[in-house]
C-alpha cells in the first residue's frame, strides 16, 4: 500500500470513509499489524483519558475545577497518533485533546492543574507540545507557521494540529490551509468531526459532502476516516506523516466521531440532540470497539480489563492529589508572561509584593 493509493482510494469527493476494524473485531486488508504492546498502549491510554475525564467532571460539579471540554467518545482519534510522534514532531492542540496530551507523555496532574486555575498546568512536559488553545480555529495558523519554520531549517519534522468541525468555518483555518498548500509545509491538519459545534450540527456547518473535501481547494490530499476506529486512525495518521516527511506538503484528515458528553461542562446537550441519537453512538464507543478487537486477538480478558481500569483510577486519584498540593503564587502572574520580565512587569510585581507584605503585617498587628 502506498500513500498515493490510500489517498486516491479514499478520495473525499466520493465520501468513502476509511476504516480497518469491523464490528466483530476482525480487520480488513489495511490492518497495520501493530504488536500486542502497541495495541495495549493505545487501549490503556484511552481508558486513562476516559477515567480522567469522568473524575474531572465530578470535580467541576463540586466547584473544584473550572469549565472544561470532555473528550469522552473521541479517545480513538487521539491515543493512536501518540504512537507516531517522534522527538522532533510538534503537536498544536485545541482544547479537547487531553487524551493525546497524556498519551504523548505529559503528566496527568497538569490537566487538573490547568483547569483548576494553576497556570503551571499549561506547560506540557513533552517538548514541542503547545499549550491549550481556546480560541476556535486560531491555532492552525500557528501550526502552519511552525511547519514552515521546520521546512526552512531543513528539519525532518511533522506538525500535527487538532481542531473541531466548527473551526472549519473560521477564516483563520482557511488561511492556514491555503498557506500550507502554497508552500507545501509539513503539517497534518486533523479535524475531529464530533457532529456538533456546540449546538450547531455539522450538516448546517458546511455544504460540502464532508470536511476532508476542503483540502482539495488548497491543492493537497484529504481523507475521511472513521475516528472511532483506532486502527484506521493510526494508519491514516501514519501515511499522512510519511507524506509530509517526503516533502509533498500537508494533508487533511477528518476523524468522523461523536462527542458523547456536553460541549463543555457549561453546556446542556439535551437541548439540541436526542437520547436516541446518543445511545446509537454509544454502541460505537471506540473503547468498546477496540476491546472487541483485543479480545479476539486473545490480548484482553475480563480480569485484565478490570486491572487496567483500577490502575487508571489509582493514577487519576494520585494526579488530583499532586495537582492540589502545588498551589500557584501571586508572583506567577508576572513571571510567566515573557521569557524575561519587562521593567513594567517588575515594577508591578514589586508593588504587589509591597501590598501583600503590608496586608500581612496589618493582619499580624490585629491579632496582637
Amino acid at each position: 500500500m502506498t500513500k498515493e493509493h490510500l489517498f486516491e482510494s479514499f478520495n473525499p469527493h466520493e465520501n468513502n470513509m476509511f476504516t480497518v476494524l469491523n464490528e466483530d473485531g476482525s480487520t480488513n486488508e489495511y490492518d497495520p499489524q501493530l504488536s500486542q504492546e502497541e495495541c495495549m498502549t493505545i487501549y490503556k491510554n484511552m481508558v486513562r483519558s476516559r477515567t480522567m475525564d469522568e473524575k474531572a467532571f465530578k470535580l467541576q460539579r463540586s466547584g473544584k475545577l473550572g469549565t472544561f471540554a470532555q473528550a469522552i467518545g473521541q479517545e480513538g482519534c487521539q491515543a493512536p497518533v501518540a504512537l507516531l510522534l517522534d522527538d522532533d514532531d510538534w503537536v498544536v492542540p485545541a482544547f479537547r485533546e487531553q487524551c493525546l496530551f497524556i498519551s504523548a507523555g505529559n503528566e496527568m496532574k497538569k490537566f487538573f492543574q490547568y483547569y483548576g486555575g494553576n497556570e503551571i498546568g499549561n506547560q506540557p512536559n513533552r517538548d514541542k507540545f503547545l499549550p491549550v488553545s481556546i480560541v476556535v480555529g486560531s491555532h492552525p495558523l500557528h501550526a502552519t507557521g511552525i511547519a514552515w519554520a521546520q521546512k526552512i531549517k531543513g528539519n525532518k519534522a511533522t506538525v500535527f494540529t487538532y481542531f473541531g468541525d466548527g473551526a472549519t468555518s473560521e477564516g483563520q483555518f482557511h488561511e492556514a490551509m491555503n498557506f500550507a498548500g502554497v508552500f507545501k509545509v509539513p503539517v497534518v491538519f486533523i479535524a475531529q468531526n464530533n457532529q456538533y459545534a456546540i449546538s450547531l450540527p455539522v450538516t448546517k456547518q458546511t455544504a460540502s459532502k464532508n470536511l476532508a473535501q476542503k483540502s482539495c481547494a488548497y491543492g493537497f490530499p484529504g481523507m475521511l476516516v472513521d475516528g472511532n476506529d483506532p486502527l484506521a486512525v493510526y494508519v491514516a495518521a501514519r501515511e499522512a506523516k510519511a507524506w509530509t516527511r517526503e516533502g509533498k506538503g500537508p494533508a487533511l484528515l477528518e476523524f468522523y466521531t461523536y462527542r458523547l458528553g456536553p460541549h463543555t461542562t457549561a453546556d446542556d446537550p439535551t437541548l439540541y440532540r436526542t437520547d436516541e441519537e446518543v445511545e446509537r453512538w454509544k454502541k460505537k464507543d471506540p473503547i468498546l470497539r477496540f476491546e472487541t478487537y483485543l479480545k479476539k486477538q486473545g490480548w484482553l480478558d475480563q480480569d485484565l480489563k478490570e486491572s487496567i481500569e483500577a490502575q487508571a483510577k489509582e493514577e487519576v486519584e494520585q494526579a488530583v492529589k499532586d495537582a492540589q498540593s502545588e498551589t500557584p503564587t501571586p508572583e506567577d502572574i508576572f513571571k510567566w508572561t515573557y521569557k524575561e520580565m519587562t521593567p513594567a512587569l517588575k515594577e508591578q510585581l514589586e508593588e504587589l509584593q509591597q501590598t501583600l507584605n503590608s496586608t500581612s503585617n496589618n493582619a499580624q498587628g490585629d491579632e496582637k
